[in-house]
């Protein structure tokens, strides 16, 4: 699963297919479940970058506490599950992101890594979006799903799942309404494995409410006692 990203930089600034979207925010160094982020989608004009709260509540659900086993949605079984297979019709977006963590199973312990790009472009995560309407609520919940998929050779080592990242042309066919779905399907495969980065970050970063510099950095070699 992916349950912690980064979006370090301010401002946010993608071109997929013939559309440029920018926009100035916050940096974040630690996303995590329930709380808001931004995702790229279509609407009437063209491509936008909204705030939605990650973990998925389907249109259905009678509350929204099921956001937090929907964080992510698993590539293979999109087109059956009921809480995916609407969205994944006509509800797609893009994640925008840096960078995402993952952790190491050490014995009784667990060491977060960090994957990036090493030329510190974007990433763009395949994801699906729904609206959500509570009978004690004038606004709809509006909330998202990370896609994940296999592992490449560099998440390989560390965790068995990785976020589908997408390139640009991807993207592009991912948001288009026309695609055809088992063409969307085959976009959604491990990346390829030149141009990553992968390392050791301080634990802190399993704390949800710690969302600073710190999150990203590398974590020193410890001196070896022998």
């Amino acid at each position: 699963m992916c349950g912690r990203y980064s979006l370090a930089k301010k401002s946010v600034e993608v071109t997929v297919g013939t559309h440029h979207v920018r926009r100035q925010g916050t940096a974040r160094y630690n996303i995590a479940p329930t709380q808001r982020a931004p995702v790229i989608r279509r609407n009437a004009q063209g491509l936008v970058i909204d705030d939605l709260r990650w973990g998925l509540v389907p249109e259905w659900s009678r509350d929204e506490s099921i956001g937090f086993s929907l964080i992510n949605a698993r590539s293979e079984t999109l087109a059956d599950k009921p809480a995916f297979r609407t969205a994944f019709r006509s509800r797609r977006c893009l994640i925008v992101a840096d960078g995402f963590y993952e952790w190491q199973v050490l014995g009784r312990s667990k060491q977060p890594w960090r994957f990036a790009r090493t030329d510190s472009d974007f990433l763009l995560f395949a994801g699906l979006w729904e609206s959500w309407s509570s009978p004690n609520k004038a606004t709809p919940l509006e909330s998202f799903s990370v896609i994940t998929t296999a592992p490449n050779s560099v998440v390989a080592p560390i965790h068995d799942r990785m976020p589908a990242c997408l390139d640009r042309e991807a993207a592009a066919l991912w948001l288009e309404p026309s695609s055809p779905l088992e063409l969307l399907q085959t976009l959604l495969r491990p990346s390829p494995d030149t141009g990553w980065s992968a390392y050791r970050v301080n634990p802190i970063v399993g704390q949800a409410r710690i969302d600073d510099p710190r999150c990203i950095e590398v974590l020193p070699e410890q001196p070896s006692l022998f």
